[in-house]
């Protein structure tokens, strides 16, 4: 009997997003036009990050971190977990224009963004403490941690490492090898996102309801931008869609939404609580490895324990990102040459006359403005392909019937050997979002991601443990001990299964990560001649054929006919989505009128 089958389910929250389509005044029930949400939203927005701003850069100093790590606050005890009662109780009160009234609710949300950020960089803080005390100057190089608390990941040491070296070439640092830096002496105070978490505050500022699809979140905005009173303090029914994927899950509670204004108007980032299947590591007798591949995002292998042992067919499935890998690619190319231009001419005008430097001043907006928009693509692009590979390896575990998926820890990869182009194209993949989202969709069929060890999973022999041979190239892996091989990246997801079906014993779990397999332990795998891994979908891509307009021959005259080739897409692989109604995108029309019509009826003014 499955997981699935077991009726055992545990709570799990998860995110999405919405737009509002409708807005509606709550006190006297007049319509509201969507452009004066937007509007009066930015000026609780603009409020709201600049009293936050103010109270990081105001609080941006030793004593404040030294507060946050030790937990306690003046009377010795200890700090609450929300944000806005650990501010009060530190006395960290946001300051507003003279004038302007702002209600505590609203206040509520300022303390406790900052307070999250703060903490977050009381981390890096200590971090950058450890290894200011390590950092020799004249070498640049950190000397060898001495205890256990010393040791901070290698890719945030050389972060740390670069900014130290920098300050030490700087003018006025000394160059004393024993100083003790804080985060304070090397960086600058964080610049925050606009945004407004309405969860920090309580039903007096916003209420939400969920109802056959449709969620009504009731919010307090201001009618000005400077309001001086609470009669300028109004709230305001909002009225968005569900998405439909959502409506069938078995949701239990539904939060309180973020709000947040892109270049579409008022987005709202929501939370919600669903029952999942449990999973259960010791269950299982078969594991999925994932290794992450410089040529493609993935490649998955399966093994299975056996009265026998340890069986494979070597034979894996390799992810087709249907060309999303070469485009991001391209995108990054393109956002590195306009950082480069924009650089280029900022260093041009700081040493322009000032009408020269006017005009290079709006050339370097523009690029600005350029290289932003390329990031938004890219950011899309990277969930898009995350999802589309998570659910390929989740059917491909499915109809496997495998319990636990293994993937390769990240904090121990590093991607290097390829050159600085290659290295640093692979280093910004998109394999944190991949891994996010593979531990998402597994876990709402009841499959265990666990992060294994990558170190030799590529090199050695999941049978006998010998260094492999590569007799073809890069791509190929062969042991000529125990005659098994294939694909580079199939022998390593082997390994990472093997692994993860050794290790499900000792699994370590933390809050807010993967569980994690520290430990490695090595069983001959033997090579199964029958197929043990079910054969993955491969659809073919449609044919696109567009019909032509035949003209009629004329009599006695012979025709040469030129028929064009047919024109094949690789998006054709995907089967457009046949519309459920309103979704809550106001881009969406919900009657066959004019796109006039449309939106005056939704803008009222």
């Amino acid at each position: 009997m499955t997981v699935a089958e077991a009726g055992c389910t545990v709570p799990r929250q998860f995110s999405y997003t919405t737009r509002p389509h409708a807005a509606i005044d709550d006190a006297t029930d007049a319509p509201l036009g969507l452009d004066e949400i937007d509007i009066r939203v930015r000026w609780m927005l603009d409020l709201i990050g600049a009293a936050q701003s103010e109270l990081v850069t105001r609080l941006w100093q030793p004593a404040t971190f030294d507060a946050l790590t030790a937990g306690r606050d003046s009377q010795g005890r200890k700090l609450p977990v929300q944000g806005h009662v650990a501010a009060a109780r530190l006395g960290w009160n946001p300051s507003y224009p003279t004038g302007v009234y702002v209600p505590s609710r609203v206040t509520r949300v300022v303390t406790s963004q900052a307070v999250g950020t703060l903490r977050t960089l009381a981390y890096r803080d200590t971090a950058i403490g450890s290894l200011s005390a390590r950092f020799d100057p004249v070498t640049g190089r950190l000397t060898p941690p001495t205890t256990a608390g010393e040791y901070v990941p290698s890719g945030f040491a050389r972060g740390v490492v670069r900014q130290l070296a920098a300050r030490s070439r700087g003018p006025g640092s000394g160059g004393d090898p024993t100083t003790c830096l804080r985060i304070t002496d090397v960086q600058r105070p964080p610049q925050t996102s606009v945004m407004a978490r309405l969860s920090a505050a309580d039903h007096q500022l916003s209420q939400i309801t969920v109802t056959d699809g449709v969620m009504v979140l009731t919010v307090k905005l201001p009618t000005t931008a400077a309001p001086t009173g609470r009669a300028h303090w109004r709230r305001v029914r909002l009225t968005a869609a569900i998405p439909p994927h959502l409506q069938t899950r078995a949701i239990t509670e539904w939060h309180l939404p973020t709000l947040v204004l892109d270049h579409r108007g008022l987005l709202l980032r929501c939370a919600a609580t669903e029952q999942i299947p449990t999973a259960d590591l010791s269950g299982g007798a078969t594991a999925v490895g994932v290794d992450w591949s410089p040529a493609t995002l993935g490649a998955a292998a399966i093994v299975t324990e056996g009265p026998a042992g340890l069986v494979s067919d070597y034979r894996g499935f390799t992810y087709d990102d249907r060309g999303l890998g070469i485009r991001l690619a391209r995108l990054q190319a393109e956002g590195q040459h306009l950082h480069r231009k924009a650089a280029r001419l900022t260093r041009l005008a700081a040493t322009a006359p000032p009408e020269v430097r006017a005009e290079l001043e709006e050339k370097i907006a523009v690029l600005d403005a350029h290289r932003t928009a390329v990031g938004v693509k890219r950011g899309k692009i990277n969930r898009e392909l995350a999802f589309h590979f998570a659910r390929h390896i989740v059917e491909y575990a499915a109809a496997a019937g495998a319990a636990v998926i293994g993937v390769e820890d990240l904090s121990t990869l590093e991607t290097r050997g390829h050159g600085r182009v290659n290295n640093n194209r692979a280093a910004q993949s998109a394999r944190r979002k991949a891994v996010d989202a593979l531990a998402h969709t597994a876990a709402g069929v009841g499959v265990t991601v666990v992060s294994v060890p990558a170190r030799g999973t590529s090199a050695l022999c999941p049978s006998c443990n010998d260094t492999l041979s590569r007799p073809g190239g890069y791509h190929r892996a062969w042991c000529a001990r125990c005659k098994v091989g294939g694909n580079r990246d199939h022998v390593a997801g082997v390994n990472l299964a093997k692994r993860a079906l050794l290790g499900r014993s000792r699994v370590v779990r933390k809050r807010g990560r993967n569980p994690e397999i520290r430990n490695i332990e090595h069983a001959p795998v033997r090579q199964c001649r029958d197929k043990t891994s079910p054969t993955p979908s491969r659809p073919r891509h449609r044919r696109v054929r567009r019909s032509v307009l035949t003209a009629i021959p004329q009599v006695g005259v012979k025709q040469i006919r030129i028929v064009s080739a047919p024109r094949a897409s690789v998006w054709d692989t995907v089967k457009p989505v046949t519309s459920h109604g309103v979704t809550g995108s106001r881009d969406v029309l919900i009657s066959p009128t004019s796109a006039t019509s449309v939106a005056d009826s939704m803008r009222v003014t």
